[in-house]
């Protein structure tokens, strides 16, 4: 039984994702650990029953349970480590639309569970160790927002910042705004109610933002922050009103970062502008999967100062391994202090072409269509082909990435060269593979 994807299971709720489904990773769980387990959840308006009926599941096998509540996922982060808790769960679907939930699970350290395959092994056979009537876990609901909120900004200095922030109506809608409040910004917030109705798309896409760049552009704003469903991603809106791209924001903050160290982490699709920029910075660059969990533990294995995706997922192992999107609206505040103007600094990131494109693929089809996409990949004489994540083609002017989507039902085409021309054509050249790919598998 394969349940969990790049990050956690996810699905449409109560069809795929079932209070039945929760309860039972719950009990798997707590056939696996002991102690006791941190669970929050987003607000979306399936969470709550999702939420209760897994910490049922940890109950019923005898493991204590602290309920955070309606917490960003890096607040659950912090209350695992806070409790001393041998695992949390988050009942999210983090950027998915609202009609889909999802539960992600995390070890003692905060950090993405490594041990997935045990929990499918345990739901799949029903095996759970489930306690006796007078063995049953205990239950306390705590609320932790306050001390996040001085975790967060403890030693943390800033200018006086005027900062729009967009929370989409999701988990942070609360705590983001007053986490940027105590550190002495001018806040102004917007898509901040957590009804579980989100007034728009949960990924922090320049699509789905017009409203920020309005306001950022309107207010005169030093600074646009977006998050998504759950708190651990972050786009940036700098003080012209102007969209910042994935890549910007993550060659710029990881540049920032080399101050404290030269190892940086990032995943097979970051943009080949990273390496260009963060050249003149001397720092040593390690790519991995796509996925939290992967940058963490190379972020442990080399010791990185910094990890990093280019969905505005960063990790600073010094505060966290687990994602914290509003922490990292914090040192994107930092490094506009110490460079100034943001629209400014974004112009020495070497400009790429980056493109991409889902196509729909049924989840059990995405390995047939990976392994096949690799032959034709060869076909079109690459220099090089790595299989760290899909299969990726590299060329003299460019790379192109075929792999299957952790999250949805979709096969992910990644396309990027200097000359728009080119990326374009590997663009067309993946979406091509997967269309004959699919059409032939039928």
């Amino acid at each position: 039984m394969r349940l969990f994807g790049t990050s956690g299971i996810r699905g449409l709720a109560l069809t795929e994702i079932t209070p039945d489904l929760a309860c039972s990773v719950g009990m798997a769980l707590g056939s696996i650990v002991s102690g006791s387990v941190a669970v929050g959840m987003d607000t979306r308006t399936t969470s709550p029953l999702l939420k209760d009926s897994l910490v049922s599941g940890l109950l019923s096998c005898g493991v204590d349970v602290y309920d955070v509540g309606m917490v960003p996922t890096p607040t659950l982060g912090f209350a695992i480590r806070s409790f001393k808790a041998s695992a949390g769960v988050m009942i999210t679907a983090s950027h998915n639309p609202p009609e889909y939930n999802g539960i992600k699970v995390f070890d003692s350290e905060g950090c993405a569970y490594s041990d997935e395959h045990s929990i499918e092994r345990i739901v799949e056979g029903g095996q759970f160790k489930k306690a006796s009537w007078d063995a049953i876990g205990t239950y306390e609901s705590v609320d932790v927002e306050d001390e996040y909120v001085d975790y967060l900004t403890n030693n943390l200095n800033l200018e006086k910042n005027k900062v729009v922030i967009d929370a989409g109506g999701g988990a942070a809608s609360l705590v983001a705004p007053v986490v940027l409040g105590s550190l002495g910004c001018d806040v102004v917030a917007i898509n901040c109610t957590p009804t579980g109705f989100f007034p728009r798309g949960l990924e922090p896409t320049r699509e789905n933002l017009s409203l920020l760049v309005k306001t950022v552009a309107d207010t005169g704003a030093d600074l646009g922050v977006a998050l998504d469903g759950d708190a651990d991603r972050t786009s940036i809106v700098d003080e012209h009103g102007e969209y910042m791209t994935y890549d910007e924001s993550l060659a710029l903050i990881a540049g920032f970062m080399t101050q404290k160290g030269k190892r940086i982490v990032t995943t097979v699709d970051a943009s080949l502008s990273l390496d260009a920029y963060l050249h003149s910075f001397d720092a040593e660059i390690y790519r991995t999967r796509i996925g939290d969990y992967a940058v963490a533990q190379e972020i442990k294995r080399v010791g990185a100062t910094f990890g990093g995706e280019p969905s505005g997922t960063w990790i600073f192992p010094d505060k966290s391994l687990t994602p914290d999107g509003i922490y990292s609206s914090c040192m994107v505040l930092q490094m506009k202090d110490k460079l100034g103007s943001l629209h400014e600094a974004k112009k020495n990131v070497p400009k790429f072409t980056s493109l991409r494109e889902k196509m729909s693929c049924p989840n059990e089809k995405k390995t047939y269509a990976t392994q096949i996409a690799e032959y034709f990949l060869r076909e079109m004489n690459p220099k090089e082909i790595s299989n760290l994540d899909g299969v990726s083609a590299f060329f003299q002017d460019g790379f192109l990435n075929i792999r299957p989507s952790g999250t949805e039902p979709y096969m992910r085409i990644r396309a990027e060269s200097e000359i728009h021309e080119r990326a374009e054509y590997y663009l067309e050249s993946g979406m091509t593979i997967v269309k004959r790919i699919l059409e032939k598998e039928g």
